[in-house]
């Protein structure tokens, strides 16, 4: 009777642990070996490229590859544009502006003609966000591969899911929460803020009146408000940096300004300045030791991108990461179309 008790609940142990792990289980590092081995090789030369080319590339991969995994999880369905049946997620407020599709255009190019035909464009994404991170000076990890592209988009999704500069923390743990991730992966996720850039719009709410209080956002350090309101002058969509400090490195210095009240956006200083927040500490562990920082974006990283993967015989290993491959011939071939929207 007991061996009978033990051997239950060994099985349905087992059973959990294959449903919280089945994502993980489905994909490996060594997915390519056989298939297209010098992949990693082959994105890598292209986003350094890119980077080469214009300094915000890394930042807008990483962008678009978060704004993936948060809506019907990484399966690409963030770069297909709207087509007959399908409402582009690009059309989501969450999503105006986002620039990086002809940078994976060009990725996409070079991967089919490498090894054509194997390679989705989610985990294109995927790899080109660790590239985009490592070039930068930031950590470097082992992607696991094999998610396949979805055939459709989740506008509906992208609305509701992605996470907005004018949100507080409570809204920002709550986004993370229903996509399993926790604070910690709030925290160093945050931290991809330490490069690219942001438009005033998106900030400048934070300069007078803030949430009706007839003042500026205390939270944010009066001689940042005033640099900032300079930049900003130059109009709604005029770019500032943010990080004020190394702009274009991958480091630490996002929490060292946080400490300082130089969060460039709501939602970034809402981390250190929501009054008692279990962040606080992560902020502070992370602004003292870069090394603590890297190791837990690392496996946040990891962890959002293992977010409802399509595997096996789902999805499909799309020709153009624009279009399914079943209207690919009609609506334009690979690398045609805009070039996106444009925000951040």
């Amino acid at each position: 009777m007991a061996s009978s008790s033990a051997n239950a609940v060994i099985s349905s142990f087992f059973f959990l642990s294959l449903l919280i792990g089945g994502s993980f289980a489905q994909l490996s590092e060594t997915f390519y070996d056989q298939t297209c081995p010098r992949l990693a090789n082959v994105v890598r030369a292209s986003v350094k490229k890119a980077i080469e080319s214009d300094i915000r590339a890394g930042a807008k991969l990483i962008r678009l590859h978060f704004h993936d995994c948060f809506v019907n999880g990484c399966d690409g369905s963030v770069l297909l544009e709207d087509a007959p049946g399908i409402v582009s997620e690009l059309n989501s407020p969450g999503n105006q502006g986002i620039q990086g599709l002809e940078i994976v255009d060009a990725i996409k190019a070079d991967v089919e003609r490498e090894c054509p035909g194997i390679v989705s464009c989610a985990d294109i994404l995927a790899q080109a966000s660790k590239d985009s991170v490592d070039v930068q000076g930031g950590p470097s990890w082992r992607v696991l591969y094999g998610r396949r592209d979805s055939r459709i988009a989740n506008k509906t999704g992208a609305d509701s899911n992605l996470a907005s500069p004018f949100e507080t923390l409570d809204q920002l743990k709550a986004k993370f929460r229903n996509v399993g991730l926790n604070t910690m992966d709030l925290v160093s996720l945050s931290g991809a803020h330490t490069f690219g850039r942001s438009r005033c719009r998106f900030f400048s709410h934070r300069f007078a009146n803030f949430n009706n209080t007839g003042r500026p956002d205390q939270s944010l350090n009066p001689d940042y408000r005033s640099f900032l309101e300079g930049v900003c002058s130059a109009g709604a969509d005029t770019r500032a940096n943010f990080d004020p400090v190394t702009p274009d490195v991958f480091d630490k210095n996002y929490y060292t300004n946080l400490q300082v009240g130089k969060g460039l956006l709501q939602s970034d200083q809402e981390l250190f300045s929501t009054p008692g927040a279990d962040t606080i500490a992560i902020v502070n562990s992370f602004a003292e030791r870069e090394g603590t920082f890297f190791k837990e974006f690392r496996q946040s990283m990891i962890n959002m991108g293992n977010i409802k993967p399509l595997t096996g015989g789902q999805g499909e290993i799309r020709r153009n990461c624009r279009r399914v491959n079943s209207n690919s011939g009609l609506l334009g071939g690979e690398g045609e179309g805009s070039e996106g929207h444009d925000v951040m």
